[in-house]
């Protein structure tokens, strides 16, 4: 009988479903109402709590927060494996966006600042059109001369402020090659916007799609039931018999 006595100690089971420990349910005999003719007593049948088993994930929640941060939203799935290297892109992305914008901060300062020695010319409230018409004629006469001929008297640079006159040709042509650099770095930074931008809308889709298919997993998981029987009944015991059954 002793062996009995430990068997009716198993009151609870334990499954694991994604990492979680889930308890199931145990369901024991009452010994006293048995005879002993009975050629096997059930000790005890399990059954998985399946509202416990079956935790489903939000597809929305998960889109959500991988659209905001890649990769949250696959770890928030439970499946970060894929997600990671969503976040690893994003970040890269983000070092090189700020890369771009610092190189062409600096250029764009460095060339301004050259501008000033060599053409002579006031930083103070100027805008974007004027450094780049700085680097296209040789002085502000120039520049004047040419909208007069072209009709445009409205875009000449009548204010003294906005006079220019450069020492040579070379370090004309100096500045306009770092002016164009500059250019580049910031339109490069567009690029890279938009690649941190689909980055995150793939990391929702990615998300979304393995929350899908995860909760189809769970509503397709059969449930695993366990019995066990005391063979030649519980006064003349002479084996246990253990059954498994798996609904699909």
């Amino acid at each position: 009988m002793r062996f009995i006595s430990i068997l009716i100690l198993l009151t609870e089971l334990a499954f694991a479903q994604n990492g979680s420990l889930r308890l199931g349910r145990i369901n024991t005999m009452d010994y006293k109402d048995k005879s002993t003719s009975q050629q096997s007593a059930v000790l005890f049948s399990f059954q998985p709590n399946e509202n416990l088993m079956r935790e489903k994930k939000s597809v929305a929640l998960a889109a959500i927060y991988s659209f905001i941060l890649p990769g949250m939203g696959e770890l928030y799935a439970g499946n970060y494996s894929k997600g990671k290297y969503f976040t690893i892109a994003e970040g890269l992305l983000w070092i090189t966006y700020i890369g771009f914008d610092r190189y062409g901060t600096w250029v764009r300062d460095d060339a301004r600042n050259y501008a000033v020695r060599h053409a002579g010319i006031s930083l103070e409230g100027k805008d974007d059109r004027y450094f780049v018409d700085i680097g296209d004629y040789q002085s502000v006469q120039d520049y004047n001369a040419d909208m007069l001929r072209n009709r445009q008297p409205h875009k000449a640079f009548n204010d003294p402020s906005y006079a220019w006159n450069w020492d040579s040709k070379a370090n004309q042509d100096y500045y306009y090659d770092l002016r164009v650099e500059s250019d580049l770095a910031f339109n490069n930074l567009n690029f890279v916007a938009a690649a941190i931008g689909v980055n995150h809308l793939i990391s929702a889709i990615n998300a979304a799609l393995t929350v899908r298919s995860q909760n189809e997993n769970l509503e397709n998981l059969g449930l695993l039931d366990v019995h066990a029987s005391v063979m030649g009944g519980i006064n003349n015991p002479h084996g246990i018999m253990f059954s498994f059954s798996k609904n699909f």
